[in-house]
C-alpha cells in the first residue's frame, strides 16, 4: 500500500541510449492498457480505478490507435530512462492539449499502460512544445 503523503517527484526526462534504432523498437511495442486507469468495462476487462491514479479518456480507448500514438512516440525519440529488456521504461505522447506517459508493464514482450499527466507533470521537452 502506498503511503498517501509520501510521492517521490518522477523525473520526466528524455533519454534515448547510444546506438539504439528507435524504428526497430517502435515496431516491437504494444499497448495493453490497464484497468486501473478505466472506469468502464474495455478492451482490458473490467474497470479496476486506483484512487491515485488518472482515468483515461473514453475517446482514448482504441487499442490500435493508442499503439500507433505509443509507436510514433518512439520513433520520435519521446522516450525515458530507464531502458529494460531493450524497451524504454516511459514514453510521452502529446494529442492535442493533452500528454500522455505510457510505462512499460512486462519488457518480456514491449507491453505498455498509459495515462494522461496534469500539465505540472509533463517532460520538459513536451513543456517547450506546448
Amino acid at each position: 500500500m502506498r503511503s498517501p503523503g509520501r510521492r517521490r517527484p518522477q523525473k520526466r526526462k528524455r533519454y534515448v541510449p547510444p546506438d539504439t534504432d528507435l524504428v526497430a523498437v517502435a515496431e516491437r511495442v504494444k499497448y495493453g492498457g490497464s484497468p486501473e486507469h478505466k472506469d468502464e468495462f474495455t478492451f482490458v476487462g473490467v474497470p479496476r480505478p486506483r484512487g491515485d491514479a488518472s482515468i483515461c479518456p473514453r475517446e482514448c480507448r482504441d487499442q490500435e490507435m493508442v499503439t500507433g500514438w505509443l509507436r510514433a512516440a518512439i520513433r520520435a525519440g519521446s522516450t525515458g530512462a530507464p531502458w529494460e529488456g531493450g524497451y524504454p521504461r516511459y514514453v510521452w505522447h502529446k494529442e492535442k492539449d493533452t500528454v500522455f506517459e505510457a510505462r512499460l508493464v512486462n519488457r518480456g514482450d514491449g507491453s505498455y499502460k498509459g495515462y494522461p499527466l496534469h500539465d505540472d507533470e509533463w517532460p520538459l521537452h513536451m513543456v517547450a512544445r506546448k
